[in-house]
């Protein structure tokens, strides 16, 4: 270990560089320890909230996927919804085939 004092980080405020700088060994050890599992921490924390994130884009529904009508599965569920003139526009043509 070299003898000079350690050139610390630019991003590290004045103040806090000048606490430190006057700390005891044994405190600037508490304080190393103390910011490793608080990084750690806060690592993790950000980790779990970007899987969240991703697992809630990935279970929401897909508003552009529909199914054919041809479809023996077809829930009328899937397809985009209409006002109920829009309905009974769809239906007319198999009420008229119906009747014919």
């Amino acid at each position: 270990m070299s003898y000079e004092l350690p050139t610390p980080p630019a991003s590290l405020p004045t103040d806090l560089v000048n606490q430190l700088n006057e700390s005891s060994p044994e405190r600037l050890h508490d304080v190393a320890t103390y910011a490793e599992e608080l990084a750690e921490h806060k690592e993790r924390e950000a980790r779990l909230e970007e899987e969240a994130d991703q697992n809630a884009v990935e279970e929401r529904p897909d508003d552009q996927t529909t199914r054919r009508p041809d479809d023996q599965t077809t829930d009328r569920t899937t397809f985009p919804k209409g006002d109920d003139h829009d309905q009974e526009k769809q239906r007319q043509p198999l009420l008229l085939l119906a009747v014919a």
